[in-house]
């Protein structure tokens, strides 16, 4: 009987939820918004094959194949793979880290809106900073990771692949966003604590870093109820005019011309 309550639910209530998503989601065809169409049909959709995609790859076959083991320390929402703060590196890589597909979005949406500052919460290797980095090699990126040793890993990989675009800060995040200088972020990616409390915090204190033509990504929208519930908060909120939920991601604009509109984007 165990046995079988651990298999619902690893399986059907995954299934289950993202099965919701693709009933509810719609592709390019049912989008009206031009701004929204423009970003799926020439970003979401793009099907061109990049150069920077093998750079993506190379940084992580290079993770992949390091067998090293670290000290992790965790300040997040923890892990559903690790029991163990002691973990290999490319063991990291696979569960923890941005998939080759998340990545080559990624870049894709950095080198679309081009932004100049980029934040992200959420460094661990680098396999998401190394997209942004190539998205727009002219911007400044701040990566921020709690973990001292899982950043040193991180900034070996970077130095090793020439990307010298990025700061990497070791600290808790919260405490950072508190007292850190007011930069007008064109692009966040949200990859660090998982939880509800954590998530509305760092939204509310980004706030004062929005332009009109801020992105904010948010991932893994739907790992927990809690993430479901944080993101159904952002929606929500009076200074949010557009969001697409693309199941993994969660993405907002602040855009005044834009009408307040909720997409279900298969991406």
């Amino acid at each position: 009987m165990n046995y079988l309550k651990k298999i619902y639910a690893k399986f059907v209530f995954p299934l289950w939820g993202l099965g919701g998503f693709y009933w509810n989601s719609k592709n390019e065809h049912g989008v009206h918004s031009p701004f929204v169409f423009n970003l799926v049909t020439k970003c979401f959709y793009d099907k061109k094959n990049y150069p920077e995609y093998s750079s993506l790859k190379n940084y992580r076959k290079s993770l992949l194949e390091n067998y090293e083991t670290i000290e992790v320390t965790d300040f997040g929402a923890g892990s559903k793979v690790f029991k163990s703060n002691t973990r290999p590196i490319a063991k990291i890589a696979t569960t923890a880290g941005i998939t080759e597909k998340r990545a080559e979005m990624l870049f894709r949406i950095t080198n679309y809106f081009q932004p100049e500052n980029i934040l992200e919460i959420g460094t661990s290797l680098g396999l998401a900073t190394s997209a942004l980095s190539l998205g727009n090699p002219k911007g400044k990126i701040i990566t921020l990771e709690g973990c001292p040793n899982t950043l040193i890993q991180c900034q070996y990989q970077l130095q090793k692949f020439n990307i010298n675009n990025v700061e990497c800060i070791n600290t808790e995040f919260s405490n950072y966003l508190k007292n850190f200088q007011l930069i007008y972020f064109q692009l966040i990616y949200f990859d660090g604590n998982h939880s509800k409390t954590a998530t509305l915090e760092y939204f509310e204190l980004l706030l004062p870093t929005i332009t009109n033509e801020s992105v904010w990504i948010f991932d893994d929208i739907h790992w927990s109820t809690d993430m479901e519930e944080a993101w159904k908060i952002i929606q929500k909120h009076p200074e949010v005019t557009v969001t697409i939920d693309t199941f993994l991601w969660g993405i907002v604009f602040f855009r005044k011309e834009q009408p307040k509109e909720h997409f279900v984007i298969r991406a």
